[in-house]
């Protein structure tokens, strides 16, 4: 039951980056984006999916590199359309 409730938080989360990635090269408008907060929660995702690793947690390990690869895409636009 509880890795019921880790598959939701990690495909909920996951979700969350899509409107903003979708966005970001749709529109090609990132300046209201700020580097340091993607580059925090780049930070942060990385060392959930190491603890996720660590506990061979696969909700958490598949949800935090999907949203890895979702905020490094943010990142990108943000570098290429500023």
């Amino acid at each position: 039951m509880i890795d019921i409730v880790g598959y939701a938080a990690a495909i909920l989360g996951t979700i969350a980056w899509l409107p903003q990635v979708l966005k970001a090269w749709k529109t090609r408008e990132t300046k209201d984006l700020s580097y340091g907060t993607n580059f925090m929660i780049l930070a942060c995702m990385l060392l959930w999916g190491i603890y996720g690793i660590a506990l061979a947690s696969w909700p958490m390990i598949v949800g935090n590199m999907i949203s890895i690869a979702l905020v490094t895409s943010i990142l990108i636009a943000k570098y290429r359309f500023d």
